[in-house]
């Protein structure tokens, strides 16, 4: 079997039973090939996930590239079935060791077309119709992440396992996104928080980062997706009763439960 599709077909058998993934036999060698594993591993999930709806950056923040170990950003997909509205309680036994993220999501106006690369922040700003709220769902759904190596985790979706979404803000009413305060409070209680300005510097870089790393891979951002764009702070992981609620100074408030 093809060492690309084999490595596709262990992560996606590994994501349907909810099973740690041990180190696979055949690794991809390089991010390069991450990537083309996770676009097969894309076409494996479809089924079960429903359609592509976005994308999730990770690593766009010092203190994530800090806990990971990855000093650059990462992408992974977000399907139709792992997005939720505010409010949302989800089952902690869907995940292997479940986590979140605060974050700023995006939902672009127009395509972000391949031929228009290289992308400014200043550009794909004007691509953006409006703003949420967001909690990045995120799994650990490996033996040892720590273990892994940067190939693997790109081809897995970088932890991907959803959103839960508040309400959009169009952008025409958005404060300035770098001043943008984010508070993580689990259980009644604040635990971290950080500032859009943590993001790359700003979301925006984060989302022309994205628009690029797709152009070089001859894809394009398309009208109606969504974007996470990275983690206003280190991830939370959680155990089932937490309750999660993120507010965004200006963006709003999203909350989820997971029982």
């Amino acid at each position: 079997m093809d060492k690309i599709l084999e490595a596709a077909k262990a992560i996606a058998l590994a994501r349907r039973n909810h099973a740690p993934l041990a180190e696979l036999e055949r690794p991809p060698a390089d991010e390069a090939e991450g990537y083309q594993v996770q676009r097969t591993l894309h076409d494996l999930l479809l089924p079960h996930v429903g359609p592509l709806v976005g994308y999730k950056i990770g690593c766009t923040s010092q203190v994530m590239q800090d806990y990971i170990g990855i000093p650059h950003p990462c992408g992974g997909g977000v399907f139709q079935k792992g997005v939720h509205d505010s409010g949302a309680k989800l089952a902690a036994s869907s995940y292997v060791r479940v986590g979140v993220e605060c974050e700023i999501a995006v939902r672009l106006k127009r395509d972000l077309a391949v031929g228009e690369a290289p992308f400014t922040a200043e550009w794909v700003g004007e691509a953006v119709e409006a703003y949420h709220p967001a909690i990045e769902i995120v799994d650990d759904r490996y033996v040892k992440w720590e273990t892994m190596g940067a190939p693997t985790l790109i081809a897995d979706d970088f932890f991907a396992a959803g959103c839960v979404l508040g309400p959009s803000v169009p952008r025409s009413s958005v404060p300035d996104l770098k001043a943008v305060k984010g508070r993580a409070i689990v259980n009644g209680e604040e635990v971290s928080h950080g500032t859009g300005a943590d993001v790359l510097g700003h979301p925006h870089n984060a989302l022309a980062w994205l628009a690029n790393h797709l152009a070089a891979e001859g894809k394009a951002l398309h009208a109606g997706q969504l974007v996470l764009t990275g983690s206003l702070v280190k991830t939370l992981w959680l155990k089932a009763g937490d309750k999660v609620r993120m507010e965004l100074d200006g963006l709003g408030v999203v909350e989820a439960e997971f029982t």
